[in-house]
C-alpha cells in the first residue's frame, strides 16, 4: 500500500558555497539534491540521540573516557581533528 505524503515547496536562502558542497555531497551518493536536502533535514529533525548517547557525548566531551583523547563536538570536522583523523 503507497502512501503519499503531503509535500510543499518551500524557499529558503543558502550561501553560493554551502549549496556547490550540498550538490557535490548528493552528486557522490547519486540523489538529487532535493532527495540529498531532505534527508538531512529528516535525519537532523526526528533522530535525536537518546540518554545513553547522550551521556556518552557528556563523556567524550569532559575527558573522562579511560584512554582517549578529549574529543571536539563542536562539527564533525572538529571531532576527526581531536580524534587524529
Amino acid at each position: 500500500m503507497d502512501v503519499a505524503l503531503t509535500k510543499r515547496n518551500q524557499s529558503f536562502r543558502l550561501s553560493v558555497d554551502l549549496i556547490n558542497r550540498l550538490k557535490l555531497m548528493a552528486k557522490r551518493q547519486n540523489r538529487s539534491l532535493n532527495n540529498f536536502v531532505e534527508t538531512l533535514l529528516l535525519d537532523a529533525a526526528y533522530h535525536e540521540p537518546n540518554a545513553e548517547t547522550l551521556a556518552a557525548m557528556e563523556e567524550a566531551r569532559n575527558g573522562k573516557l579511560r584512554d582517549v583523547p578529549t574529543l571536539d563536538l563542536s562539527s564533525i570536522e572538529a571531532m576527526e581533528k581531536s580524534m587524529g583523523l
